[in-house]
C-alpha cells in the first residue's frame, strides 16, 4: 500500500499516511476552498486501509484550526476509522486552545473509536 503525503498550505494540513512506518498524522489548519475535493484522497486511503489494517493504529490530530465545513468531513473520517479494529484516536491541543479541545472531545462522543487527549 502506497503511502499518501500532502504538503501544508496555508488553507490544508499536513498529511501524512503510512501503513509500513505506522504513521497516521494530519495536522495544521484545514479550511480548504473544496473541502470535499481535499478529503477525498484521504478517505480512499483509509477505506483501502482498513481492508487490511495493522494490529493497532494510532491516528493523530493536530490540527490548529478548522472550518465548520472540514469539521463535517473530519467527523466522517472519525466513522470510517471507528471502522478499524484496534484503531485509536490522538487528539493533539495547546493547553490554552479551548476551541480544538472541545471539538475533540465533542468528536470522541459522536464516534465508537477511543480517544486520547494530549496537550501540547
Amino acid at each position: 500500500m502506497e503511502n499518501l503525503q500532502l504538503e501544508s498550505t496555508d488553507d490544508t494540513p499536513a498529511v501524512f499516511l503510512s501503513k509500513d512506518k505506522q504513521i497516521f498524522k494530519i495536522s495544521g489548519r484545514s479550511l480548504p476552498e473544496d473541502v470535499v475535493t481535499f478529503f477525498e484522497p484521504i478517505m480512499a486511503w483509509v477505506k483501502e486501509y482498513a481492508l487490511n489494517p495493522n494490529q493497532s493504529t494510532d491516528f493523530v490530530f493536530q490540527l490548529d484550526y478548522f472550518n465548520t465545513a472540514s469539521s463535517k468531513l473530519i467527523l466522517d473520517l472519525l466513522i470510517t476509522l471507528g471502522d478499524i479494529k484496534g484503531c485509536q484516536i490522538i487528539w493533539y491541543a495547546y493547553s490554552d486552545d479551548e476551541e480544538i479541545q472541545d471539538a475533540g472531545k465533542e468528536f470522541s462522543e459522536q464516534v465508537d473509536v477511543p480517544f486520547e487527549f494530549r496537550m501540547l
